[in-house]
């Protein structure tokens, strides 16, 4: 089964988009911006931060390190 956050690949100018069930909830440069859409998305801040800290196994990294936003 895929995970439902998807943390794409970085952007050669830097960023990672992220999905939630193929929906697209922004351009991330950072732990802070992903946490802000995972929040967006209905999830408690602390909730996410927990997952992005911890890597979770609903936040599926493509492509690149996780954590990593820089341009690839």
């Amino acid at each position: 089964m895929a995970a439902p956050i998807v943390v794409h690949r970085p952007l050669g100018t830097g960023g990672r988009r992220v999905t939630v069930d193929a929906h697209v909830l922004g351009l991330a440069h950072s732990e802070c911006d992903l946490i802000e859409f995972l929040r967006q998305a209905g999830i408690d801040e602390t909730t996410a931060e927990d997952m992005v800290a911890g890597d979770s196994p609903l936040i599926e990294w493509r492509g690149g390190r996780p954590h990593w936003y820089k341009a690839a």
